[in-house]
């Protein structure tokens, strides 16, 4: 004898709501727009994830191009100056034997939003699709990508660091170039991009799911 097992029901089905702000699962019946704990808005859904995200995440590729075409730094030793890219500071430490700094930047420059680029944007294309494909795994891909962004900034930080230590010792001098502004904005708009996208979108695969955002971007629009 087999009994069948059926699936709890969503938030959506109960007419529930989660305040984003206390946590609190808000009664949505008479379609409040605050919540009555803390009196932060309530939304269904993010609101216009899709476009939002796809704005940052194309933002971020433009950026991205002169990123790493443009020099990030000057290094000057001894009257002579030379400007640097990502790509050939990366070449450059990893000549010098610092291969630790090398494999740093190229992880965070090169590597990480690389990542975040195909990670986001299969993301939007098989939500977009209302794609039933690997849906637990592609909920931990959104993770996944929300905590390498917190390592974006480490390029910055490690040029940075060693601008510092090269004048401490007198050495050289280094100064920054405008690659590394465009890189800073590269940063910003993929975790933008990453913050703008509801991962519950994953789990809309019904035209009832797509319908709550729908509804409550007209809602929010009005």
């Amino acid at each position: 004898m087999t009994i069948s097992q059926t699936p709890p029901p969503t938030a959506a089905e109960l007419n529930l709501c989660l305040c984003h702000s206390c946590d609190l699962a808000c009664d949505m019946t008479d379609e409040p727009h605050e919540c009555p704990r803390c009196g932060a808005p309530l939304h269904r859904r993010k609101t216009n994830s899709l476009t939002r995200t796809w704005a940052y995440l194309v933002t971020s590729l433009v950026f991205y191009v002169p990123a790493n075409l443009l020099p990030v730094m000057n290094t000057k030793m001894v009257g002579n100056g030379a400007d640097s890219t990502i790509m050939s500071g990366v070449l450059d430490f990893w000549a010098h034997g610092a291969w630790d700094i090398a494999l740093i930047i190229f992880i965070a420059s090169i590597a990480v939003p690389g990542i975040k680029f195909v990670a986001l944007g299969m993301l939007l294309v098989t939500v977009q699709r209302k794609s039933l494909w690997a849906q637990k795994e592609r909920s931990k891909m959104y993770r996944f990508v929300e905590v390498i962004g917190y390592w974006s900034m480490l390029d910055v930080i490690v040029v940075a660091l060693v601008a510092s230590l090269v004048k401490f010792q007198a050495l050289a001098d280094i100064e920054p170039r405008p690659g590394i502004l465009f890189f800073g904005l590269v940063v910003v708009f993929t975790m933008l991009a990453a913050m703008s996208f509801d991962p519950r979108l994953i789990w809309d695969t019904s035209d009832e799911g797509s319908h709550i955002e729908e509804v409550t971007d007209e809602a929010t629009s009005h």
